[in-house]
């Protein structure tokens, strides 16, 4: 798929999507996140695992009891997966990805702590705009390789096994369950244009994983009514499962997201949403079932 170049192009903000002429005369259209951006970064680590079958993965972690969290507790894990031509981002991955504001002191208080990871894929951008080298099945086992090397270096603190991701990395975090379905404890994946097979979703319910599944119905590159319609019984119906499938996908100021660079993809972008904790400015929840947003969420799995 070729992607605009999102690093060296300025959004527009007088767009009008075109499903704004779904909104209701009480609605607007939001094109900004209301948290700030770009300034946790630092305090994510840089590191690189050798890796022939996809050339070396470099990935980013946060490490709780670096920045003051207890030595003597175990913290939950979480991974973030980036969407396609994010890692050409570099270190800004981690924002597009969703870890960033994870990492800030207000979200690691909320979760009693949390170490963040975020591994790169190796891709790169053809002239025309097409990505290559975006997550894909090779990617498993290496991957899978950095979250058990971030665990072995940190083995007396390790607690619950998460996995989030959103686009490309919605699609990854199901790989990645599909994978290694004894290893997680919990999982998030995001504006996937993917879904596993009934046998494979029995496997993840089976093995007790939690999970939120989050897609907008308007979502522009996911589209809900290819993707997620034709699942929802089997979806709704898992055990230990959140299907979070907003009208719409907001921001902080209650504003319907809208972010066009090029392409119009507000309602895809519901990572955004997520690193606004699910939780309006003015503290009402997105969804009723998460009264204390994500970080509510992943501190009540490490609480079980």
């Amino acid at each position: 798929m070729a992607l605009p170049d999102f690093k060296n192009l300025e959004q527009n903000k007088n767009s009008v999507p075109e499903w704004s002429k779904y909104m209701n005369d009480d609605q607007f259209i939001s094109y900004s996140c209301t948290y700030k951006s770009k300034i946790f970064l630092d305090l994510f680590d840089e590191y690189i695992l050798p890796c022939e079958k996809t050339g070396d993965i470099r990935y980013y972690v946060y490490d709780p009891v670096k920045h003051g969290a207890a030595p003597d507790k175990k913290y939950p894990v979480l991974m973030w997966l980036h969407g396609a031509s994010n890692s050409l981002m570099e270190k800004e991955c981690i924002m597009c990805s969703g870890a960033e504001q994870f990492a800030s002191p207000k979200y690691q208080s909320l979760m009693g702590g949390a170490y963040l990871i975020v591994p790169l894929a190796n891709e790169q951008r053809l002239p025309d705009g097409t990505i290559l080298g975006a997550w894909s099945e090779e990617y498993s086992a290496p991957v899978k390789s950095v979250y058990d090397k971030v665990c072995a270096e940190h083995c007396n603190n390790i607690g619950k096994k998460f996995v989030m991701g959103a686009s490309s990395g919605g699609y990854f975090t199901w790989q990645l369950l599909e994978d290694y379905t004894d290893f997680f404890d919990a999982a998030m994946p995001m504006a996937s244009g993917y879904v596993p097979s009934d046998e494979a979703l029995d496997r993840i319910r089976d093995n007790g994983i939690n999970l939120i599944i989050a897609h907008g119905k308007y979502d522009e590159l996911a589209s809900f009514d290819e993707y997620i319609l034709p699942r929802m019984e089997k979806l709704t119906k898992l055990k230990n499962c959140i299907c979070f499938f907003p009208e719409w996908v907001y921001n902080g100021d209650g504003g319907v997201a809208s972010v066009f660079f090029g392409i119009e993809m507000g309602q895809h972008c519901i990572i955004n949403w997520v690193q606004h904790n699910l939780i309006f400015d003015n503290g009402i929840p997105a969804d009723n079932r998460l009264p204390d947003g994500v970080t509510g969420w992943i501190k009540s799995i490490c609480d079980e």
